[in-house]
């Protein structure tokens, strides 16, 4: 059986359960920002504590020097601040305050995270005694080193956004992309040591994070990797900063939150992989300020719709080698409204849709409608070529909402273009195919997989087709009899309590 793409997860979970414990004693929107600061206060806390010990071990008097922290990309953490300090707290009325004016310290020593962490310990509405049980929660965790405090503290971030977006609906796929879609994009597009990687729609940084584990787990190191992300809203931005600390990525968000079309951080930035989950189908989007933008090689993009702007503002970005992967609604695949047809068909034209892969509903949590991965190439290796794949049959529901793809599917999809690339790729009926530009202009330029792939060949199963509509047909003479008899039963049962139909 396959390993699920969310296996292993035991601590996270137990993390995540306890600290539900401040479910209905905190505003639901102040419940993720208390949480997920306790899980960066104690990560950089922890952090601190070892390069602290280090430093008194050496006997050179420099445990108090910022810098000694700071060279190893390590956050200095004031004695007010300290995890210490917050726990022999915990049980006090004041414990609010105190985690507060941590964070005010905190930032104050380290101008890196100016205005990113929460300050709402001290909110009234918040049980002080059930957020003291929650900082006994974090004192007790079980850690042996800091290495290993990184990759569980992450995870446990990771996880808790992940839970965060399940419970918030709509509004949680504003800041968290499933690991499965993320991880397809990142293990197609397979990010190298010392790439540029950029996200114009960055949420959590998700992309960011395994794409610095994909590095890492092909020999690259994980900090070699320039990030550069832009995020419209502030607490998601916030989250995200506090995301790449943990991981020790090194990023750049700008110094504030901003709308990328509106006010591009980075107008000059190439980057080698730009990878995204825009909002789908985003309006308004402030097209009548940008009509005349140097972003909008293949047409104007519709003010009632930001796909084909999104997609315009990628490309735009790119290096001359470099390579999109993005997350976009059904709908763009095939619409022709307000001229989002002619922009898709030169684009096309411009030989630079290398794949695009449909994908299975419900991995969302947000919204249930299926989305396609967009996989757009500067110097493609199969030029005048897109492969197709139609991925909708993959995966396995994880409870009655939610799909999750395997580590096994996103190979399979992986593998499919790699193949592609290296031209040894045979089509395979019903899921993929390779298609020249003519074809695709045969298709008025629409990119639905299911038009290129067909439709999978059924194994015989060795009934003779009259034999077998004999069969068919006298099976469904007998649903329509049963059909029938319920509802002379449904009629009778209506009539005796006075209702006729």
């Amino acid at each position: 059986m396959a390993i699920q793409n969310n296996a292993n997860i035991g601590f996270e979970k137990q993390i995540w359960d306890a600290a539900c414990v401040l479910w209905g004693h905190i505003p639901a929107a102040e419940y993720r920002k208390v949480i997920i600061g306790l899980i960066f206060l104690k990560y950089i806390s922890t952090a601190f504590d070892k390069r602290y010990q280090e430093l008194v071990e050496e006997g050179d008097g420099f445990e108090d020097d910022i810098d000694a922290y700071t060279m190893e990309n390590v956050f200095f953490v004031p004695e007010e601040a300290r995890w210490v300090t917050i726990a022999s707290n915990a049980h006090k009325p004041e414990i609010g305050i105190i985690i507060d004016n941590a964070m005010k310290a905190i930032e104050k020593t380290n101008t890196s995270l100016k205005n990113v962490l929460p300050k709402n310990y001290a909110n009234p509405d918040l049980d002080k005694t059930v957020l003291g049980d929650v900082v006994d929660i974090f004192t007790n965790m079980d850690m042996s080193d800091t290495d290993g405090n990184k990759d569980l503290l992450g995870r446990t971030y990771e996880y808790c956004i992940q839970q965060f977006a399940a419970k918030e609906g709509q509004s949680g796929g504003e800041f968290y992309t499933p690991q499965s879609i993320v991880k397809t994009l990142v293990e197609v597009l397979k990010p190298f040591d010392n790439c540029r990687v950029y996200d114009p729609a960055c949420g959590s940084g998700g992309m960011f994070v395994q794409s610095a584990k994909f590095i890492e787990a092909h020999s690259g190191n994980r900090g070699h990797i320039s990030v550069y992300g832009q995020e419209a809203n502030a607490d998601t931005w916030k989250m995200a900063k506090m995301n790449m600390a943990i991981r020790g990525i090194e990023a750049d968000f700008g110094a504030h939150q901003a709308d990328t079309f509106t006010n591009d951080l980075f107008p000059h930035l190439k980057a080698d992989f730009v990878m995204a989950n825009p909002p789908f189908n985003y309006h308004p989007w402030g097209q009548e300020k940008l009509t005349d933008d140097i972003r909008w090689k293949y047409g104007l993009p519709p003010a009632s719709n930001a796909n084909f702007a999104w997609i315009q503002h990628m490309i735009h970005h790119l290096a001359p080698n470099g390579k999109i992967g993005l997350v976009l609604a059904n709908g763009a695949l095939s619409t022709q409204t307000g001229g989002e047809g002619v922009i898709r068909q030169k684009i096309i034209e411009d030989d630079l849709v290398e794949a695009i892969v449909a994908m299975p509903t419900q991995l969302f949590y947000s919204v249930t409608i299926p989305v396609t991965l967009w996989f757009i190439t500067k110097n493609k290796k199969q030029k005048g070529k897109t492969l197709f794949i139609d991925a909708r049959n993959l995966g396995h529901m994880v409870d009655r909402k939610h799909r999750d793809l395997s580590e096994e599917d996103i190979h399979t999809i992986a593998n499919t273009v790699e193949q592609f690339q290296n031209g040894s790729l045979e089509d395979k009926k019903g899921f993929c195919a390779v298609v020249d530009l003519d074809e695709i202009k045969k298709q008025d330029f629409i990119l639905t997989p299911g038009r290129y792939v067909g439709f999978e060949e059924q194994e015989d199963d060795g009934e003779p087709f009259e034999e077998k509509m004999a069969r068919l047909t006298s099976e469904l003479s007998e649903m329509f009899e049963k059909t029938h008899e319920l509802e002379k039963e449904i009629r009778e049962k209506l009539g005796a309590i006075g209702y006729e139909v």
